[in-house]
């Protein structure tokens, strides 16, 4: 009997398809992740945008003087 059609090379083709096609996946999953994490991180920076033009306009000196965050801007300037 001959076995030159045995199991193990449909075995091994199946691990060697895996193999090969691992960093193809793992590429498509790498990009998904810094995908969402971009976006992640534009959201929190825009919410970082309203929230700060939030408080300077909250905070602002109505007769026309430095907003509050100007007025620390410039202190912490002066301290180093």
């Amino acid at each position: 009997m001959s076995r030159a059609s045995s199991p193990l090379p449909g075995r091994w083709g199946g691990m060697v398809r895996r193999v090969a096609s691992w960093p193809v996946s793992s590429q498509q999953g790498a990009r998904r992740n810094a995908m969402l994490a971009a976006t992640s991180c534009a959201h929190r920076r825009a919410e970082r945008q309203e929230v700060s033009d939030f408080l300077a306009d909250r905070y602002r000196d109505p007769t026309g003087g430095q907003s509050a965050e100007d007025a620390g801007s410039a202190a912490t300037r002066r301290a180093h």
